[in-house]
């Protein structure tokens, strides 16, 4: 379910430390019925285990099949585009705690990079000729009082052409994208 910004701003996250120069793109929750506040690794174990976008519905996988067509023709994904080359790494920017905090594993099937991992919340990020983005997951205390999974998408678009890119994909995101990932990990949480 998509949430106000605030649902993420207004929380209290690690993350707010260093990434004033973003801005929200979207937020959204996942149902974990039964969730207590120590269970995030749990979450993330699940999600792990779901598969990730290997196992998403044929629309989400043409869409992003379609998306790294259009990067390799328009040379967006360059590595020189990338986190390290492009923009540094937020790992760059984070305070001493965290740097010596778990990163979480990285995969080759996720584009994503591991930024950090606690108890409570984590960060990956991308980086390509578009955009620099931040999927940050958070666990809280939702309106029914069980924990669940919160997701926000930071952003720091690419000049006009990644302001315009966003705007693009937005449909594709909140209509396709997010509703199958939706149902993918909340899918996770009651398998598990």
């Amino acid at each position: 379910m998509r949430l106000p910004n605030t649902a993420y701003t207004s929380h209290p996250w690690r993350i707010h430390e260093f990434t004033s120069d973003f801005s929200v793109e979207d937020v959204w929750s996942f149902r974990t019925p039964g969730a207590g506040p120590g269970d995030f690794p749990a979450m993330l174990a699940a999600m792990r285990s779901a598969g990730g976008f290997a196992k998403q519905t044929r629309p989400v996988k043409f869409l992003f099949a379609l998306r790294w067509r259009l990067g390799a023709l328009f040379r967006w994904d360059q590595p020189s585009a990338g986190v390290g080359a492009r923009v540094a790494s937020l790992r760059d920017r984070l305070p001493a705690d965290l740097r010596a905090a778990p990163r979480g594993p990285d995969s080759e099937s996720l584009p994503l990079k591991a930024v950090y991992e606690l108890d409570t919340e984590c960060a990956r990020e991308l980086a390509n000729q578009t955009v620099h983005t931040v999927m940050h997951l958070g666990w809280a205390r939702g309106a029914n009082g069980d924990h669940e999974l919160r997701m926000a998408v930071l952003v720091r678009p690419n000049g006009r052409f990644g302001r315009l890119y966003l705007a693009a994909i937005a449909p594709f995101r909140h209509l396709i994208v997010y509703p199958a990932l939706t149902r993918q990990w909340e899918r996770a949480w009651r398998d598990r």
